[in-house]
């Protein structure tokens, strides 16, 4: 999972207070009671019925696990899905779509509650119909990062679970989430790289999929794209490729056995880029970002024009919620669009 240092230094805010003991202020206490919440709570121990069997399998097996929720949905079949902490609206629309595609096919998605993939993920398995399990590398009763806390919200209310192996309370420090990596491998049966750059700590996730002997598989993107720079190069050392819906079924169906069924329709998110369709302009223009994220002096051969009216353009396009600017200067496909996109090829 790719969490940048920064997020450590963000506020943590408890889900519920705890109040601790005169005895636990003054010494350090050695597992804090369950918290008082409004949402079903628990402390698994490895030894007990219950607990996730697949995390016996992890590197360093965690002796307990904290759940906040329903602490059974950890145990039912799931499907990994992780990428890119400062994700592109490609990456962000393909993760909440394959979430919720496997979602209505009824799997548990387990991801790791960071900002960018892993929340998309998880609003995609919400907006399914199904089951989504937030693993953190602080207290279960922690949320974050802090503008998580509706998000996580949502996941306990609709059926789901947050697990955490660190006792209520604890704060997340620089070492937490690459050991929570291997808890979220372990929960699942597969894992979904849906964009990863060159270095990304996602690469940890892979990595124990692979020694759970698990299998690993990966969303392509343009090699041009720094941003999927990670999940090509994952592909190239054997990762199955997902180049649409359906080598996406076919893994489910080969790994979970899970047949493909008919998705509802789609609503009328991101109409806005085909209202247009015979414009020959604008659809060189969504081609184009479609395959990779460009400034605008690259798009001045395929629009014709002088860059000043290329800008004029695409501020046009942006205004209409068509394309975003991204923080870099360069321009990309909203995530509405990409997802009418894919909905209509």
């Amino acid at each position: 999972m790719s969490v940048a240092m920064s997020e450590t230094m963000q506020p943590q805010v408890p889900i519920v207070p705890t109040t601790p003991t005169s005895a636990q202020a003054q010494t350090a206490p050695p597992q804090p009671q369950t918290p008082k919440t409004r949402f079903p709570s628990c402390v698994l121990a490895s030894d007990e019925r219950g607990f996730p069997e697949n995390l016996h399998l992890v590197v360093q097996p965690p002796k307990r696990v904290y759940i906040v929720g329903d602490a059974r949905v950890p145990t039912l079949p799931a499907l990994a899905i992780v990428g890119a902490r400062k994700a592109t609206p490609y990456g962000l629309s393909l993760a909440r779509r394959f979430a919720r595609r496997a979602a209505q096919r009824g799997l548990v998605i387990v991801s790791g509650g960071a900002i960018g993939c892993d929340q998309a993920a998880h609003r995609g398995a919400l907006e399914g119909g199904g089951l989504t399990v937030v693993v953190l590398g602080c207290g279960a009763d922690i949320v974050y990062p802090a503008r998580a806390g509706g998000l996580f919200e949502q996941v306990v209310v609709g059926g789901g679970a947050i697990l955490s192996e660190a006792p209520w309370g604890s704060s997340p420090s620089k070492w937490s989430f690459r050991l929570r990596n291997r808890l979220i491998a372990g929960l699942a049966q597969a894992t979904l790289i849906v964009e990863a750059g060159l270095p990304s700590g996602t690469f940890s996730t892979a990595d124990d999929t692979l020694a759970q002997g698990k299998e690993v598989l990966a969303v392509p993107g343009s090699i041009f794209a720094r941003e999927s720079q990670g999940s090509n190069h994952l592909i190239a050392q054997g990762a199955i490729p997902i180049i649409d819906d359906g080598a996406f079924d076919e893994a489910l169906l080969r790994i979970f056995g899970v047949v493909a069924t008919t998705l509802p329709p789609q609503g009328s998110a991101g109409a806005a880029a085909r209202s247009d369709a015979d414009g020959r302009l604008q659809r060189e223009v969504c081609h184009l970002l479609a395959q990779t994220p460009t400034c605008a002096e690259g798009m001045v051969g395929v629009c014709g024009r002088d860059v000043v009216e290329v800008i004029r353009y695409l501020s046009s396009l942006e205004l209409t919620g068509i394309v975003i600017r991204l923080r870099d200067g360069r321009y990309a496909l909203s995530e509405s669009t990409l997802t009418a996109l894919l909905s209509h090829p």
